[in-house]
Order: structure tokens, then C-alpha cells, then sequence
């Protein structure tokens, strides 16, 4: 189906005259690549006749795009670099922004960006920019391109937003959003998994026991007390009074490290060769662990009860063969359609998740290193002993502290 010079116009929304090389790349690319290869001379007649005729480099560009995307050879990259080079289209990645697809922006992700087109349309006007040193790949012109955008978007619009805080603002809360929908699912899970476990009784003496220990390490400098410290955001001279309150607070986390007052990030611990601390990394891999290994780990281990085995590598053995269909047996199942739709547990979330499907693209050895410092803590938490094996402090604790850790806050 060739395109021809009116209808790019009406994709547009704008007469033929005020067309630019942006709109007629996007008309191109809405169409397969032969048809648009077939219409490219159509299209610059019509152009040229309105007056509009573009340039010679920008034509010789598209011709090229479009050949290697018919002979699929054009990668998505490819693609992109070519629409920007038009002038108009704004980069993919501008600072910390990443713009969706179209079809994929917010409300205001849309205006924002269209609101940047326009600005990009007036500093091609002015001059500013010169797309066909952009299409010839010119490094000058395209830190020159970038920066026009950045200013856009760190400078206050009229109404006092500033787009690009409005924007980040924005993926934060739906990051939120999503990371709390996370928790939810994985608690759902976790509870439906201690349901059938049953009862765990708390050990008194042990608790009494590993609460003694665990103040005179945190009243100790250095390490280990220094990692706990960040992990819990507790501090050595106002610890819990309670026994249990102080060993879930720690061992929630190990889990989830909230970090201590002056604890901005795992970023903050830069030392002046660029690399993290010995805590900051410690932390760092704790934070790369994500909710389906939790649940992963945290269900084999209360199913296993004491005993179970509960090295690094044991952790990223239950990750590995981790089934979440195996969460709801059959007798759940029943309950949940007695309870109807709402009570039911959604494990969507799990289930799509494709880098833990029972293939080689598991990395059981990444998996095991990010486990270490884990496995490291509990033992000094007393929730498995010296053999790596859970002791009945850590069965009735490691689960409790990922309930603490997986509830909704007091704000949501």
C-alpha cells in the first residue's frame, strides 16, 4: 500500500507545507518497509511541489533506513537514531527519563512530549539545530541536539512544572505502586504457604539466647555490627527491649535493608576509586534479590522445616525449581472458589516471569553469590547454625520477618 504526499499531511495534522522530515519519518515507518520504499518518490514530488522539498540527505537517509528494515538487517537502535536525526524527535533516554512508547505514555508523559516536539520545532526553525549534520552522525551536532532538550526539560514551563521532575516524579509513584503490588502478591503467597505448614511455636530460650548475643554484637564497632546497623536502621543505644522485636526487626533487614539515619544509598559509600564499601556492597547484592526469590527460598524453608539445609547454594537451589503453582494445592483451590474471585491468589506475577523458567539461562551461581552475605547474617541471627541448617529460631522467625517485610505501611 504505497503513501502518498496528502496522506502523510493527514497523519500529521498539518498542511504540506509545514511538514517535517519527523513527520514524514513516522508516516514512513507506519507502513511496511516496501510499500514505504515504493512511495518515497511519490512522496518527495508532493513535497517538492508544495514547496517543502526538505533536502537531499534527509531523502538518502530514509532510502537507506528503509532498505535495511526490508532486508532485516535494521535494528531497533538503528531505527531510533534515525528518527532523532530528523530534528524533531525527542532522544529515547534524556538524563534520567526514559520515554515510553507511544502507546504506552501517561497523560503526562504525552504532553510533555509533545510540548518538547514543539520545542524542538522552533529551535529547528531558529536554526539551532541542523538535522542533516544529525544524519551524518556529526558528534558535535548531536551533543548540541541533546542539550537543547535537557535544558527543555530541567526548565520551569510557564504553569511552574519543571518537565522532567514532573516526569520522574511520576515513574516513581508507579514504581511504588508496582513494588507494593509486589509485596501484596508475595505475602498472599507466603500466607497461603504457612496455612499449610501450621503452627510454628516460637522458641523462647533460643530467642532469649540469640537477643543476648545480637546486643553485645551491635554494641561492638565494626563488623558485623556496622552491616546490621545499616540493614535495620536500628541503633546500638536504642535497641528494641523486647527479644522478638529486636530479631525480626534485624532479620526483616536482612531481607529489605532500610538503612540507618545518615543512609542515603548503597551510592553514598563510593570511596574515592568509584567503588562501593565492603557494606555498600553487601547491600547491594541483598537488594538485587527480588520478591519471587524470597518467596522462593522463604516457602522451601518452612516447609522444610528444621534442618533443611539453608547454604547460599541450597537458597539458589530453591529459586531454581521454585514452582508458584505448587503454592495452591488442590484443597486450596476449592477454598478459593468457595471464597469466590477476590480471595483468590493471582500468581500471574510469578508465573510470567521468565528468568526463572528451569533452563539454562538461570544463573545458579549469580544467584548463589547474592545469597552469601544473606546466609552470613542468619548465622549470626541464629536463624540457621554453623552446618547452614535451619534451627527452629530461624523457622519461626525467617518467615515472620518476610511478613513484616512484604506488609503494607502504615501511609498505603
Amino acid at each position: 500500500m504505497n503513501i502518498e504526499a496528502d496522506r502523510v499531511a493527514e497523519l500529521a495534522d498539518r498542511p504540506l507545507t509545514a511538514l517535517t522530515r519527523r513527520d514524514v519519518g513516522i508516516a514512513l515507518l507506519s507502513v511496511p518497509a516496501a510499500d514505504a520504499l515504493a512511495s518515497l518518490p511519490g512522496i518527495r514530488r508532493g513535497m517538492l511541489a508544495a514547496g517543502n522539498p526538505l533536502s537531499q540527505a534527509f531523502w538518502t537517509s530514509a532510502e537507506k533506513i528503509l532498505q535495511l528494515i526490508d532486508d532485516g538487517e535494521a535494528t531497533v537502535g538503528d531505527v531510533r537514531t534515525w528518527l532523532e536525526a530528523t530534528g524533531t524527535e525527542p532522544n529515547g533516554i534524556i538524563g534520567l527519563h526514559v520515554w515510553d512508547d507511544a502507546s504506552e505514555r501517561s497523560q503526562l508523559a504525552a504532553e510533555m512530549h509533545v510540548r518538547l516536539v514543539s520545542h524542538l520545532e522552533e529551535r529547528l526553525t531558529s536554526g539551532e539545530i541542523d538535522p542533516d549534520r544529525l544524519v551524518a552522525g556529526d558528534p558535535a551536532a548531536r551533543r548540541a541536539y541533546l542539550e537543547i532538550q535537557e535544558r527543555w526539560m530541567t526548565t520551569e514551563l510557564p504553569d511552574g512544572r519543571i518537565p522532567m521532575n514532573e516526569l520522574l516524579d511520576e515513574k516513581d509513584e508507579e514504581l511504588f505502586a508496582e513494588w507494593d503490588a509486589a509485596d501484596a502478591e508475595a505475602l498472599n503467597s507466603l500466607d497461603a504457604v504457612l496455612a499449610r505448614v501450621g503452627e510454628r511455636a516460637r522458641p523462647a530460650g533460643e530467642l532469649r539466647a540469640a537477643a543476648t548475643r545480637l546486643r553485645e554484637v551491635m554494641s561492638r564497632p565494626g563488623w558485623p555490627a556496622e552491616l546490621l546497623i545499616e540493614c535495620s536502621g536500628l541503633e546500638p543505644k536504642d535497641l528494641p527491649a523486647d527479644d522478638a522485636e529486636l530479631w525480626l526487626t534485624l532479620a526483616a533487614g536482612v531481607a529489605s535493608p532500610v538503612g540507618s539515619d545518615d543512609w542515603d544509598s548503597a551510592e553514598a559509600e563510593l570511596n574515592g576509586d568509584d567503588e562501593l564499601s565492603e557494606t555498600g556492597s553487601t547491600i547491594a547484592s541483598i537488594c538485587a534479590i527480588d520478591h519471587f526469590d524470597w518467596l522462593a527460598v522463604t516457602s522451601a524453608l518452612a516447609t522444610g522445616g528444621p534442618g533443611t539445609p539453608a547454604s547460599a547454594a541450597d537458597l539458589a537451589e530453591y529459586v531454581r525449581d521454585f514452582d508458584p503453582d505448587s503454592i495452591v494445592g488442590e484443597d486450596d483451590e476449592d477454598e478459593a472458589d468457595r471464597a469466590g474471585a477476590d480471595d483468590e491468589l493471582d500468581l500471574d506475577e510469578f508465573e510470567d516471569d521468565d528468568d526463572y523458567e528451569l533452563d539454562e539461562e538461570f544463573d545458579e551461581l549469580g544467584m548463589e553469590g547474592l545469597f552469601l552475605p544473606v546466609t552470613t547474617l542468619w548465622q549470626i541471627l541464629g536463624a540457621i547454625d554453623d552446618d547452614d541448617q535451619l534451627t527452629p529460631l530461624g523457622w519461626w522467625g525467617l518467615p515472620e520477618a518476610m511478613r513484616r517485610v512484604w506488609a503494607p505501611t502504615e501511609e498505603g
